[in-house]
């Protein structure tokens, strides 16, 4: 009786191992709620770990993941806070390459959750409840270096993963973690659906130098209050579905200006569907702009009016007097002017009250210069009334 199966032992040493055994099971830490081994991703072949829907409420069975894993799928669970080394502290996952941990209820990753993700290229948190505050209910959530060992992400999707009623502040967050966690080789950043209406840190992208796409779409931004220039790579700004009424010609200018900045290989695009514009004769400059602009506006054709099925691009039928309108450029022009009469205003004031300062400083030495030409005056002026009393008229 043989007491020695090759195929046994290899199968227990696999399990042992690598935590999963070949016929698709992730090994018993996992208790079959998942499924692990090569199926085909995104057009190949990958070894995938997913556990979708799992009811897992810690991430601890992530310890025993197979070394070779390549896609993490871990969705669906009830994670309120991501502990330190998620992946484990001795483990080492150098193939890994995707992870998904939307839909799991996380508020809080700490800075040390994420180790050995060296290599994973796209991080997606999508429809979580991230808290990145530095004072929320008298808890600190903010840390810095939440991203730091993702140092080469590419793509991080960020949809629908912030607490409800985001404040503005989000962007001072944002920007310190971004500027904390080294994400030099980030390329496309998705922020849809977070209640954005705007970014108190005109800088928040600022740190991100291979930034190409820039997803902010289902937003509430009526404008763009945030530095585009210092993005030298970016190709793709999507502004689908936010509260834009109109554009305005300092954002126009902005763009145009990212548009011909020197050394750009690629088009700048821009989308600007679905939102509420008011075809009033303030958008005409948009309208014009829309028409010559180097910028490629996607779907311009289809951008619509809110107030009726008119499309903003039809200046066969404008809304009012085109030509007696400005251009773009006249705008700009005449805001510059109004700008230099404001400060010619405003120094001729600072001047006429540093003049009053200065005679009031002064008030000693000017009155010691003054009282003697004052006294001579006042003498010749006596001098002329005593001798016009002392000369009655005559009469002849």
């Amino acid at each position: 009786m043989k007491l020695f199966y090759p195929g046994l032992w290899l199968l227990l040493i696999y399990s042992c191992v690598f935590g999963a055994s070949p016929d698709g099971s992730c090994g018993p830490k996992f208790q079959n709620k998942c499924s692990c081994g090569e199926v085909d991703y995104e057009g190949h072949k990958q070894y995938v770990v997913n556990c979708t829907n799992t009811g897992f409420r810690d991430t601890s069975v992530l310890e025993f993941m197979p070394e070779e894993t390549q896609v993490l799928i871990f969705t669906g669970n009830f994670i309120p806070e991501l502990p330190w080394n998620v992946f484990g502290s001795i483990n080492d996952y150098s193939t890994l390459t995707i992870v998904d941990m939307s839909n799991n209820h996380i508020r809080e990753i700490r800075g040390k959750s994420y180790h050995h993700v060296q290599n994973v290229r796209r991080l997606i948190l999508n429809h979580n409840n991230l808290s990145i505050s530095r004072d929320d209910d008298e808890v600190n959530h903010h840390h810095p270096r939440v991203f730091s060992n993702f140092i080469n992400l590419e793509s991080l999707h960020l949809t629908n993963a912030f607490a409800d009623n985001t404040s503005a502040e989000l962007s001072e967050d944002l920007h310190d973690i971004f500027m904390n966690s080294n994400l030099t080789k980030l390329q496309k950043l998705h922020l849809e659906q977070n209640e954005i209406s705007h970014f108190q840190d005109r800088k928040v992208f600022c740190d991100l130098p291979s930034l190409r796409d820039l997803h902010l779409g289902d937003n509430l931004l009526k404008e763009i209050n945030f530095n585009v220039t210092c993005m030298k790579n970016l190709r793709f700004l999507d502004f689908e579905r936010n509260k834009f009424d109109n554009v305005k010609v300092k954002d126009m200018a902005l763009l145009d200006a990212l548009e011909r900045r020197p050394g750009r290989t690629d088009l700048l695009v821009v989308d600007f569907g679905l939102n509420p514009f008011v075809c009033d004769c303030n958008i005409v400059p948009f309208q014009k702009w829309l028409l010559h602009t180097l910028v490629t506006v996607r779907n311009k054709e289809s951008l619509m009016c809110s107030q009726s099925n008119d499309r903003i691009i039809d200046l066969e039928a404008p809304v009012c007097d085109v030509k007696a309108l400005p251009t773009v450029e006249e705008v700009a022009s005449a805001t510059h002017t109004a700008i230099l009469v404001f400060l010619l205003i405003v120094l001729s004031f600072i001047l006429l009250a540093l003049l009053v300062v200065l005679a009031y400083m002064s008030r000693e030495k000017i009155k010691h210069v003054m009282t003697p030409v004052l006294d001579n005056v006042s003498k010749k002026v006596h001098y002329t009334t005593i001798k016009d009393e002392e000369c009655p008229e005559v009469h002849v």
